[in-house]
């Protein structure tokens, strides 16, 4: 193989000129006749037993080509690309096949390569970091919630109240005839859960056990189901039991039931501990996008279009997966949400756009920085997937090949490098205080 040309047609479009040998062409061939001359039948010899040039002398010298070029072209292809020193993006599109007596063939390939990349002054940017201060009033937050999962439902003779949870049997009606999927019998209903549509369970609030009453509602206009979307509908409804719950005391015997701890002191304690945590790790990640986003600002790159659409196919996959690991395929996702997979795919476009980006300025910025990668640090990266798999370093070396892992490593690196030099002021903020202000707002 050699390359005759490369040169640019168009903004990140290449075009090579590839020329591959008759040695090459007629090893290709060769190959390609012994794995189809299994399958061909010639007048005088036994099914499979005729030679090649019989073959090519009653279907032509050519008959063998089109195997023997796609046999060829990925070797020729990568070759090239590695001689003219482009990274494609995107599947190269082949022409131009002319084959010449006694010189093999030649072909053109154009191709989307990265983009040229500039980025401006990407050390020493000015970055506030918020960290939320946690207070009392989060800590009680959190207490009130434990005490709320450890409740416990006691029965109470009184009209349904809002977090009252009521035993209902139901069934709805539309121009009075009962539909699909609208029966239930000992339902337990949270009132103001909001787990039924809207209007239901502000209707059944007031009620006492043994009430038998009408509950109108209109299904809102995006419901899952088609024939019940806008429509309006009644539903019969029998209370059957009122239940409230009963919060356990806040004391040192709730710290011992709901945690490791002898007193209620050191659960406060401990929960604060927990929620500054969290909030200094949401700080970070805040910071660390800011500083990010900031860097994105500074670079100039003309991206094709084919690199953001095949991050937002990655992106849908990576999704896909997901759901089925959750017993859901993308299919019936689809169809419960009423989004076709081009919608969906147009979800993650934003997403995309911003991953490419961010993955472009640090390759750029590792380049700038001469980043490089030991053995030292790429074993120990594959150490950090096989525990994070759990599976063992060499199955993650035989599934994940060096370079790419490499190249996620020269993107760390860079952005460690951009946020060790960034300029950061820390603003530590009372978060019940900026909460109230928030909402003042």
């Amino acid at each position: 193989m050699s390359l005759i040309s490369s040169k640019k047609v168009e903004n990140n479009v290449v075009e090579l000129l590839i020329a591959v040998s008759e040695e090459q062409l007629q090893a290709a061939t060769l190959a390609a006749y012994k794995k189809n001359v299994g399958k061909i039948q010639i007048p005088g010899f036994r099914k499979g037993k005729a030679p090649k040039g019989m073959i090519e002398k009653m279907y032509g010298k050519d008959f063998f080509y089109e195997d023997a070029v796609n046999e060829i072209y990925p070797e020729a292809y990568e070759a090239a690309v590695a001689e003219a020193a482009i990274e494609p993006v995107d599947q190269a599109s082949v022409d131009n096949l002319e084959f010449k007596e006694g010189e093999g063939f030649t072909f053109r390939a154009v191709v989307t390569v990265k983009p040229e990349v500039k980025i401006g002054d990407y050390k020493g940017i000015k970055i506030e970091k918020n960290v939320d201060q946690i207070m009392a009033a989060e800590v009680n937050a959190e207490l009130d919630k434990l005490r709320d999962r450890n409740g416990r439902l006691v029965s109470v003779e009184r009209a349904a109240k809002k977090d009252d949870t009521v035993t209902i049997d139901f069934e709805g009606f539309m121009d009075g005839v009962a539909f699909e999927g609208g029966k239930g019998e000992d339902y337990p209903l949270v009132l103001g859960s909001g787990t039924f549509i809207p209007g239901f369970e502000e209707q059944v609030i007031g009620h006492k056990a043994g009430d038998n009453f009408d509950v109108n509602v209109t299904f809102p206009e995006d419901y899952h189901v088609a024939d019940l979307m806008g429509k309006p509908a009644v539903f019969k409804v029998a209370v059957k039991g009122i239940q409230k719950k009963e919060l356990p005391a806040l004391d040192d015997e709730f710290a011992k039931d709901v945690s490791e701890f002898d007193t209620l002191a050191d659960l406060k304690k401990d929960l604060k501990e927990k929620l500054q945590s969290k909030a200094e790790e949401a700080a970070q990640n805040e910071f660390e996008n800011k500083l990010i986003d900031a860097v994105i600002e500074k670079m100039e790159a003309d991206i094709p279009d084919c690199m953001i659409a095949h991050k937002a196919n990655e992106l849908l996959n990576d999704f896909a997966y997901r759901l089925q690991s959750q017993g859901m395929s993308l299919d019936v996702y689809s169809q419960y949400t009423g989004m076709d997979i081009d919608t969906l795919r147009g979800n993650f476009k934003e997403s995309a756009e911003r991953q490419v980006k961010i993955r472009l300025a640090m390759e750029k910025i590792a380049e700038l920085e001469g980043v490089t990668v030991t053995v030292d640090e790429l074993d120990a990266e594959y150490d950090r997937l096989a525990g994070m798999y759990g599976i063992e370093a060499a199955k993650v070396k035989e599934l994940v090949p060096a370079a790419d892992v490499e190249q996620d490593m020269y993107i760390t690196k860079a952005i460690d490098l951009v946020r060790n030099s960034a300029d950061v002021t820390v603003n530590k903020i009372k978060k019940s205080a900026k909460k109230a202000d928030e909402e003042e707002k």
